[in-house]
């Protein structure tokens, strides 16, 4: 009996190639670069499923390129590049990999945020110059965490999860989300809820864990930032386009704010020029779900998947 096809627009990690490979007929972009809408419609025409990365636009087009298409499973927990209309349209399923990379983001929201604030970039190319003459006591000064006000917009697994570690260095800890917590779990994770104009009044650091939507596009604008504090930090380890970054471009050379960490960017990969130039800014490339046993398990996950797809059993992370 022939094995499915399947078409993934880049490398995975290898335990999942090798797994893959085995269940499947794998075709894959050798390459492991970006391919072009073109690319990828070539690439499913003849497949039966098809591994897509949240850097590519399936939309319309694409999917009709797929006439024997029958799953896309999407390797990451966002899915606003896909076209899920069109996709139910064509009675194509569509799936994700939510929960596997909770706690890893989290870290790397903690990394951002401890590296914007102690200056851990400059202090770390300071002493790669060859320039750094002895200790100096006002060389490098950032500013504490310990005892801070945390506002997190956001709370799903990702921002709870920010919070617990929150915990530990005695934050305070505000939040904003379209639906409080129950009270018990509030009390729980030490949070209170508060509207957003608030949150962004009262907030050191503002760390963002939020889908991207119709809603929270250029949540973040100029008017958003202008309620900040002036020494306040922007993280975000969720979706570039709900900071409008010519906004944030303007307000970290304006010092409207003290400084952003970013891990995701409006337009990427490309970056606006004026980040790249800025000193209070640490930019990361999209690696928040970046660790080895992370997207291992996000791999089998979209394997899974994939798996009970053809075997004609419930899908357990479909989204349509």
């Amino acid at each position: 009996m022939s094995k499915p096809i399947i078409f993934s627009t880049r490398v995975l990690p290898e335990p999942v190639m090798d797994r893959l490979k085995a269940a499947f007929d794998l075709r894959c972009n050798p390459a492991d670069l970006p391919l072009s809408k073109v690319q990828i419609m070539e690439g499913i025409q003849a497949a039966e499923g098809m591994i897509s990365m949240l850097s590519d636009t399936i939309d319309r087009e694409v999917l009709e390129a797929g006439r024997s298409l029958k799953i896309v499973a999407n390797y990451a927990v966002g899915y606003n590049n896909i076209d899920l209309e069109a996709a139910k349209a064509r009675q194509i399923a569509v799936t994700n990999t939510p929960g596997v990379l909770t706690e890893t983001t989290a870290d790397l929201t903690w990394v951002l945020l401890m590296a914007i604030a102690r200056r851990i970039c400059e202090a770390h190319q300071w002493v790669q110059s060859g320039k750094w003459t002895g200790w100096a006591p006002t060389e490098l000064m950032g500013v504490d965490v310990f005892g801070k006000t945390l506002g997190l917009i956001g709370m799903g697994r990702i921002g709870k999860a920010v919070a617990r570690r929150a915990a530990g260095f005695k934050m305070n800890i505000v939040y904003f989300s379209r639906h409080a917590l129950p009270k018990a779990e509030e009390t729980a994770l030490g949070v209170r809820s508060l509207p957003l104009s608030e949150l962004l009044e009262a907030s050191d650091y503002v760390s963002l864990h939020l889908p991207l939507n119709d809603a929270s596009r250029h949540l973040i604008d100029q008017d958003a930032l202008r309620r900040m504090k002036p020494g306040a930090f922007l993280i975000n380890t969720s979706r570039g386009p709900i900071v409008d970054e010519k906004a944030l471009c303007q307000a970290l050379a304006e010092n409207w704010i003290a400084g952003a960490g970013l891990d995701v960017f409006e337009a990427e990969p490309r970056i606006s020029p004026e980040l790249l130039r800025l000193k209070n800014v640490v930019t990361l490339p999209h690696i928040g779900s970046a660790s080895l046993e992370t997207r291992v398990k996000m791999g089998f996950m979209v394997m899974e998947n994939l798996l009970t797809a053809f075997q004609g059993s419930i899908v357990p992370n479909r989204v349509i």
